[in-house]
């Protein structure tokens, strides 16, 4: 028995919705019961929140695609001001029949102008007798837009008079949201995080069609049996499944095992599987690198360059910010002179080092260092002039996500950050060869 039912849509169409959409359908039929029939007027505004990969954006774009209803999709990370969010749904409201011809640009410099021109919009392609959908993904982007963006968008079916349904999909919850001056309070939904059960049955969807079901779903039982407790999601998961599935089925390629073999299937694809966790969300490697060096016989024991993080991909200026970050942590301030000053004089090594200095800089590990001296040793060692931009200072706030560079001490410190370089010698030497750099001759420990 179908689990949505609607008497305004056919029943084959849900039918084929609900197959598109497992371990939602409760989500989807709450949906369908706000969005009523198309002709009705539907909630002015909606807030759909939960985790990161528990199917927010598609089960919306499904929905709204197989049902055919109007829409405009928007995501607000790439529309990032509040005039490039407000002309891209103009833009898409006039560009969705495919029989006009491409709109001109027009500019909406204020959420007046957009009232307006969205009204033209709606009555040029014949919409006001049906409810028009605005889904604005990553919505939390809007709190950073100006303060009457957000409140406006809940009441836009108030302020154009037209049958207009917002939709918000966000990660954080809509007490986060909500402004201190009040506003229209949106009716909210949460999609709840996928169970074991959840994604066993999602991923048990993409079997190929060469193997049997059940050969599948024992592979997919053993790859969420060693990944569940560190990824839950999906689109990481089915990454790894599709990476690691040709090595589950080689014993039953070669003929040594059958499909029901399970302790032998698990025996060979147990070493792969330990080897992945090491990587998992990092995509370090591309999946033909992957698979190259499964079938390298020579590096069976290892990865070569794997758990080193040695193909981490980088922006440009970056790779040099941590080139600087790990001379400013492994050279002692006073060789900063001796590397980087171009007329230092001859000071040999002697001269600087003092008699308990005997300990190499590289054994005692990384030594805190202040944003000027990395600064410093930045625009010293690229070859072309770089300014203080913003984007050198987010570039930094970067690598002390991914954890390549932490700070030391508190924010609120008077004399500035202060910053250590956690990366090994072997990483920052690949980094530096990717640039044509030779990091060893700028460091005090080789000289």
């Amino acid at each position: 028995m179908p689990n949505l039912e609607h008497s305004a849509y056919p029943a084959a169409t849900l039918l084929h919705l609900e197959s598109l959409v497992p371990c939602r359908e409760s989500q989807v039929s709450m949906l369908l019961s706000i969005f009523g029939e198309r002709q009705q007027l539907s909630f002015p505004s909606i807030f759909i929140y939960g985790h990161t990969s528990s199917g927010k954006t598609y089960v919306m774009q499904t929905l709204l695609n197989t049902l055919q209803l109007p829409h405009v999709f928007v995501n607000c990370v790439e529309h990032f001001t509040s005039r490039l969010l407000l002309e891209e749904i103009l833009i898409q409201l006039q560009n969705r029949s495919s029989e006009t011809k491409e709109a001109a640009h027009v500019p909406c410099d204020t959420f007046n102008d957009f009232v307006r021109l969205f009204k033209q919009a709606i009555v040029s392609q014949d919409l006001q007798d049906e409810t028009f959908y605005i889904v604005l993904d990553r919505a939390e982007q809007l709190r950073e837009m100006e303060a009457n963006v957000l409140p406006a968008f809940l009441r836009l079916q108030e302020l154009t008079a037209r049958n207009v349904t917002v939709v918000l999909l966000s990660e954080i919850v809509w007490e986060l949201f909500r402004p201190n001056t009040g506003c229209f309070e949106p009716f909210t939904l949460y999609f709840p995080d996928y169970s074991i059960g959840h994604l066993q049955k999602i991923l048990c969807q993409n079997h190929p069609p060469e193997y049997s079901a059940d050969f599948y779903a024992a592979y997919i039982n053993i790859l969420l049996g060693v990944f569940y407790m560190v990824c839950r999601d999906l689109k990481e998961l089915q990454h790894l499944a599709a990476l690691n599935f040709s090595k589950y089925c080689e014993p039953v390629v070669r003929g040594e095992a059958n499909e029901r073999d399970t302790r032998k299937l698990w025996k060979n694809i147990e070493p792969h599987l330990k080897k992945a966790m090491q990587t998992v969300y990092l995509r370090e490697i591309s999946s033909s690198q992957w698979e190259r060096l499964q079938h390298d016989e020579g590096e069976a024991g290892q990865l070569k360059g794997l758990s080193a993080h040695a193909h981490v991909e980088l922006p440009y200026y970056s790779k040099f910010l941590l080139i600087a970050a790990y001379l400013a942590s492994y050279n002692p301030v006073r060789t900063d002179k001796r590397f980087f000053l171009k007329h230092h004089g001859k000071i040999k090594k002697t001269n600087f080092m003092k008699k308990h200095e005997k300990t190499s800089n590289h054994l005692l590990g990384p030594k805190p260092f202040p944003l000027d001296r990395l600064l410093a040793i930045l625009y010293s060692i690229v070859d072309n002039r770089v300014a203080p931009t913003a984007n050198i200072f987010s570039q930094i706030t970067s690598l002390v996500t991914l954890q390549l560079l932490s700070m030391v001490g508190n924010n609120d410190q008077l004399d500035g950050p202060r910053y250590k370089c956690t990366v090994s010698l072997d990483f920052i030497r690949a980094i530096a060869r990717t640039v044509n750099f030779d990091i060893i001759k700028y460091l005090y420990d080789f000289l």
